[in-house]
């Protein structure tokens, strides 16, 4: 696996990411989540978070990404007033939580991971994440020899 070294996105960077539409990459994220978690949400927890309108905000990259869980699934939205549930952090601690290098509750207690909204709605969202079997974020499978790789594995050509 693939560690990578703390980092934070440079100003001028972030600068220019929060003036881009957030909705192109909301669709992007949730096609993720859809992937890789919505199957395993317990029915219970998915009543709870039934039209409740949820956000990931990256902070040094100054993006928030909305979106909604409805009969099953999430939906990107364009941007919302206000949410139901905000959890933010730097892009490199989302990174080190989909690696499953990082817990939450220590990003959480050294104040790099927060949620804001309602603590029920947070902690559910906490505990079933902890919960459940997600694939661990391997970054090296998108490096180019990855990709070779991977589609070698599967029988396609490069191009």
């Amino acid at each position: 696996m693939m560690v990578l070294p703390p980092f934070e996105i440079p100003a001028p960077l972030s600068a220019v990411l929060s003036r881009l539409p957030a909705y192109p990459g909301a669709v992007l994220l949730v096609t993720a989540l859809n992937l890789g978690l919505a199957r395993q949400i317990p029915a219970d927890v998915g009543r709870l978070l039934e039209r409740k309108r949820l956000r990931i905000h990256v902070r040094d990259a100054g993006l928030g990404f909305d979106f909604v869980w409805r009969r099953g699934r999430f939906l990107a939205s364009a941007r919302q007033a206000a949410t139901d549930l905000t959890i933010s952090a730097n892009a490199h601690d989302f990174l080190l939580l989909a690696q499953r290098q990082e817990d939450p509750d220590t990003l959480f207690f050294n104040r790099r991971l927060s949620m804001e909204g309602d603590t029920e709605l947070g902690l559910v969202v906490k505990n079933t994440l902890d919960a459940l079997e997600l694939p661990v974020l391997d970054l090296q499978q998108w490096l180019p020899a990855g990709l070779v790789q991977r589609m070698a594995r599967r029988g396609e050509t490069t191009p």
